[in-house]
């Protein structure tokens, strides 16, 4: 069975210590140099009290104190608890309590957040002085937890996806796999570090594979090819709006020349545009489907075009067939060509959802995780997307919880009720949208209420379009109807896009 993220890092060490792993705007780091940063940050936090299994919360902006900081940790067998810098302080401090962290790794300018928690608090500065150390022994072991990843909640907590080394060590000895990658490759990811994807796959397939890493401060939709240009990179991973953003670029002679081979992207775009945007730019789209819960999902196979399509079951470059993919519908596992919910059962499928034992059992029954979204199984063993069961709301690549976005809401004295749906986005996913009651003779604006949201919620989650209604459907049982809200533009609601989308493109 798959290793520890530890043995993944020992052995590129080992293989190639002298070869430069690591690329950081002006910074360069071999994969020598990185280790003994890696070595320096996990003698601090040990100094600092940090030991095996403890929680520590890391809110962090990417850079290479990040991957040091990580990497350090699991090296002590300690579970990182990821937090989005860009999180409101009251969710940055809603997690620290729900989770009581031995300690906070931070930004100076957050560091005041979690003051209240009584965690030790350890500015990122402080790591990055740090010294060079010779390398503790590694305490991490393959079933511990190594990360626990925030994600949509339907109780007003994150749920906390409970990932283990396992399951990162065998993502990135897979990823190169998947994707045909080599020690001659340069990896480059803009995607947050606080997400599984780029470290999984980006940070850890790197590592795997010899290959370089190319690690960018955010996605810029001006900047990225030219930062492809300068670092040689090869290969990097989209989500969310990243090629379309790409393509709505002003379009120029020299977009191919770039040394860009290969892009990994889900879900896959139609067959048309994927072949739009690999002749603009030169390089081959592979795409697949995965989440937090089990990043062995699906993919497509090496040698195949299945546009359209989520792929097919995503196995191990070495231990084989370790993934098995069905699609239940009522008990019943259907035939080609019908529809069902997905379910996977492999190795790296998360232990559970963090101090949530009833969501917990919904999902992971008899060693299978039920993805909670509907597809259709093909004759040739690949899956159609179809639609999701859950209510989770997808947004420039972020999972967000309608419930969070009702509650802050409904905070606001002026609101009787609120209704937030996703609605289609002209840059693929969507965007969000919040139905509002409102008490009788209220003065509140639905700029006043989108102004009170953005206090309460990270940026992502404020509502682009708000509508105000006189009442909203209810089932028998009380609860909102969201299936009859409208989802196509009305003339009554108000569309703050012009606000709500800046900074998508980043320049």
């Amino acid at each position: 069975m798959a290793g520890t993220i530890p043995d993944l890092f020992d052995a590129a060490v080992e293989r190639a210590p002298t070869k430069v792993w690591l690329q950081f705007e002006d910074s360069r780091y071999t994969f020598e140099e990185a280790h003994a940063h890696i070595a320096a940050a996990a003698a601090r936090l040990s100094d600092l009290g940090v030991q095996h299994e403890m929680l520590v919360v890391a809110t962090m902006r990417n850079s290479p104190a990040y991957l040091f900081t990580w990497l350090g940790l699991m090296r002590l067998g300690a579970v990182l608890v990821p937090a989005n810098p860009r999180s409101s302080a009251a969710e940055l401090a809603g997690l620290a309590a729900q989770v009581r962290p031995a300690a906070v790794v931070t930004d100076s300018e957050l560091a005041g957040v979690f003051e209240q928690n009584q965690a030790r608090i350890v500015p990122v500065e402080e790591l990055e002085g740090c010294e060079p150390a010779g390398m503790p022994p590694s305490a991490a072991r393959p079933a511990d937890i190594a990360v626990m990843i925030p994600t949509s909640g339907t109780t007003g907590r994150s749920k906390l996806v409970m990932q283990t080394q396992r399951a990162y060590s065998m993502a990135g000895e897979g990823f190169p796999f998947w994707l045909g990658l080599t020690e001659r490759d340069r990896l480059m990811t803009s995607l947050p570090l606080f997400h599984i994807n780029a470290p999984a796959y980006s940070v850890l397939g790197s590592v795997a594979a010899s290959a370089g890493l190319v690690l960018l401060p955010r996605f810029s939709g001006a900047g990225f090819i030219a930062s492809a240009r300068r670092y040689g990179a090869t290969e990097f991973n989209a989500i969310g709006a990243m090629l379309e953003i790409l393509m709505r670029r002003p379009e120029r002679d020299d977009d191919a020349d770039n040394p860009l081979r290969l892009c990994y992207t889900g879900p896959s775009p139609t067959k048309e545009r994927q072949l739009e945007i690999e002749h603009r730019f030169g390089l081959e789209i592979v795409c697949g489907y995965a989440l937090s819960e089990t990043p062995y999902a699906l993919i497509w196979r090496k040698g195949t075009r299945p546009f359209g399509t989520l792929g097919s079951a995503r196995q191990h470059p070495t231990l084989g067939e370790i993934n098995r993919a069905r699609v239940m519908d009522e008990g019943r596992e259907v035939s080609p060509g019908e529809e069902g919910e997905l379910e996977l059962s492999n190795p790296a499928v998360m232990l559970g959802y963090y101090d949530m034992p009833d969501e917990t059992r919904a999902v992971l029954s008899d060693g299978w995780l039920k993805t909670g979204d509907l597809v259709r199984v093909n004759s040739d063993g690949t899956y159609t997307f179809v639609a999701r069961k859950k209510e989770v709301i997808r947004r420039r690549g972020e999972n967000l919880s309608p419930l969070d976005v009702e509650a802050a809401l409904e905070d606001h004295p002026a609101v009787v009720e609120a209704a937030v749906v996703g609605v289609p986005s002209e840059l693929t996913e969507e965007d969000v949208k919040a139905f509002v009651v409102l008490e009788q003779h209220a003065s509140a604006s639905l700029v006043d209420l989108r102004d009170h949201a953005a206090t309460a919620l990270a940026a992502y989650k404020v509502p682009r379009y708000f509508e105000s209604v006189s009442e909203l459907p209810h089932t028998p049982t009380g609860r909102i109807a969201k299936h009859e809200l409208p989802r196509e533009r009305t003339e009554s609601e108000e569309d703050f896009g012009a606000r709500a989308e800046a900074g998508a493109d980043q320049g």
